[in-house]
């Protein structure tokens, strides 16, 4: 195929907006698939993101199409959408020379479209917008797209409308892709000058790493031996294909095509989105734009059963070798046991990966409160990140603390805007400009990421009766005023339940944390006394009193010395108990403190 008959494209689309069903609709125009072998949402192959609706990791499909009697080559990415996975999306605009602008035409222009379209912009990439659903009772044709045409300054003749269900508008969008999209180019002519952008990998048992590459130059052939650039680590392609959308095999990829390469590597943190593919031998420089995955969010994650350890040690090894951006390291600790703390990109990629952890492997998994870093600096001593609230040093040691902020932007109907702005209020949130799209408001603020965790999600939800849209990048690093609780049981402290919380709430908090775990654990033996510790004060308290048995229920008759000794058997005992001070906490008291349901 000519380079100048290949397309390479993505779709920028916020969830639910009909991305997946319009990926449907192309391949089923293009005849790629077979209408008989169609079914719903065909490039998003995992479970997960059937049942969630999302897309979770990038599907490339190669289309063959003739438009004016000229046969073309349409390479499409599915690419995830939430903010979670921005560097990846990334990459994948890397891979491709345009986009589709994928508005759904009821709900209009969300925030997280917004996010990946500046991104789109800044690479330089044709955008092409488009109205999904407009077969929809509730489409709102005409708003939406004068709403794109401000956003884009385009004609409203650009807007291409389309629906996923019917196929109403798909040709007219293939036409408008090889006519708007330009074709890829080359830099380097020589065949042996091979350069390849990696921009997402799988693992098969039986294959090991196959990565999933764009070829920016020269050519590819099956047998070759390649490198990694950056990790610097040599291969031999054991298979090299395109995605029709299923793996084909094929003897060579050349400039301009995306394809994939089974590399026969079984070892974690070797493939990394973003490397660049060289011949073994060749001294080019890699592809620009590469980074290393900076984990934002860290929790623990332990097995109910230490029966397990080994085996929940091998999962994640197993799932690092097709995602490598989150981390991992073994810990200890005296009421869970030994797991291992884990970095992952954000609060999705956390559900994710301890989702697989519990469907593709079987495991009952304690997962921990999620926490960030804070960056530290205590008297005498360097600054120092720290990732869990156990290792936060005592307050009198501690000079100052700084926490990520993030850059974040709202989109509401106008009504809502009152309780948003409380919301955003209550959760430390700075505000620095809106700008009114119609009957909707663009809100650009910024908020600790802390604060993003602490249900912000789902309090935005119910504020705006689920209207309102949200996107977020991680910012710098400000000054933090937060404080360690700890939390102790009958005076032990337990370092599963400590977390940071604001100074601002640290009575609220604390408050809170000791009624919530007082409506959760059983009543033991002895007197248990709950308390949230700060700062080395004891700011909430409460005592659940001991189980009582009647030791005497068993007697009748006779004389009362005999159960007076055992009621003071039993006092004796009772003493020494309390004394000892030891409570048996189940693991489901552990689970419910973290997922925060008290039933």
């Amino acid at each position: 195929m000519k380079l100048s008959h290949i397309r390479n494209f993505t779709v920028i689309a916020h969830i639910d907006h009909g991305k997946s069903t319009l990926a449907d609709r192309m391949l089923e125009v293009t005849h790629t698939i077979e209408k008989r072998k169609m079914q719903a949402q065909v490039l998003d192959n995992m479970e997960l993101e059937r049942e969630k609706g999302i897309t979770i990791k990038m599907t490339p499909a190669r289309m063959d199409y003739v438009h004016k009697g000229e046969e073309y080559v349409l390479n499409l990415i599915d690419t995830p959408g939430h903010i979670d996975f921005s560097y990846e999306v990334s990459r994948a605009m890397k891979a491709v020379e345009g986009s589709i602008l994928l508005v759904d035409a009821a709900q209009g222009i969300q925030a997280q479209t917004l996010t990946t379209l500046e991104m789109a912009r800044k690479m330089g990439l044709v955008i092409i917008p488009v109205l999904s659903k407009v077969d929809s009772p509730n489409a709102r044709i005409d708003d939406i797209k004068m709403e794109l045409c401000e956003l884009l300054n385009c004609d409203l003749d650009d807007v291409i409308e389309t629906s996923g269900k019917t196929g109403f508008g798909v040709e007219t969008l293939l036409a408008t892709i090889i006519e708007k999209i330009p074709p890829p180019h080359k830099d380097y002519e020589d065949p042996k000058d091979l350069r390849g952008l990696v921009f997402d990998f799988q693992y098969s048992n039986h294959q090991g790493v196959i990565i999933y590459t764009r070829i920016f130059d020269g050519e590819l052939t099956a047998g070759s031996k390649l490198k990694f650039k950056i990790a610097n680590e040599s291969f031999i392609t054991n298979e090299i294909g395109i995605f029709s959308p299923a793996q084909e095999k094929r003897d060579s990829l050349k400039a301009g095509e995306i394809g994939y390469i089974v590399t026969g590597i079984k070892r974690p943190g070797v493939a990394k989105v973003g490397d660049t593919i060289v011949y073994d031998s060749s001294s080019l420089e890699e592809l620009p734009g590469y980074e290393e995955p900076r984990p934002v969010v860290w929790a623990s994650i332990f097995p109910e059963s230490q029966d397990d350890f080994d085996f929940l040690r091998g999962a994640l090894e197993r799932l690092k070798l097709s995602d490598a951006s989150y981390v991992f390291e073994e810990e200890s600790s005296g009421t869970l046991g030994r797991g291992f703390r884990c970095g992952f990109l954000g609060m999705l990629h956390l559900e994710i990966i301890t989702e697989r952890l519990r469907r593709e492997f079987n495991l009952d998994l304690v997962v921990t409160l999620p926490t960030i870093n804070y960056l530290v600096k205590t008297k005498g001593k360097p600054e120092k990140l720290i990732y869990s609230p156990t290792l936060f040093p005592d307050h009198g040691d501690v000079e100052w603390v700084k926490e990520p902020w993030v850059n974040a932007t709202i989109i509401s109907p106008v009504e809502y805007m009152g309780p948003i702005m409380q919301l955003l209020f209550q959760h430390e949130a700075h505000v620095s400009d809106t700008v009114t799209l119609n009957d909707r408001q663009s809100i650009n603020l910024e908020i600790p990421l802390r604060e993003l965790m602490r249900n912000f999600f789902d309090e935005l939800k119910s504020a705006s009766s689920g209207y309102a849209s949200l996107s977020y990048e991680i910012g710098e690093f400000k000054t933090a005023h937060v404080t360690k609780m700890e939390v102790l049981v009958a005076e032990e402290v337990y370092p599963a339940f400590t977390r940071m919380i604001s100074v601002t709430r640290i009575e609220e908090e604390s408050q809170k944390t000791v009624e919530k775990l007082y409506g959760i654990l059983p009543r033991q033996m002895i007197v248990t006394k709950i308390q949230a510790k700060v700062n080395g004060r004891i700011i909430a308290s409460k005592t659940i009193s001991a189980l009582k048995k009647n030791v005497t229920a068993h007697m009748y008759g006779g004389d009362i010395t005999r159960k007076m000794k055992l009621r003071e058997k039993q006092k004796k005992g009772k003493k020494k108990m309390q004394k000892l001070g030891k409570i048996n906490i189940t693991n489901d008291v552990f689970l419910k403190m973290m997922r925060g349901d008290t039933d």
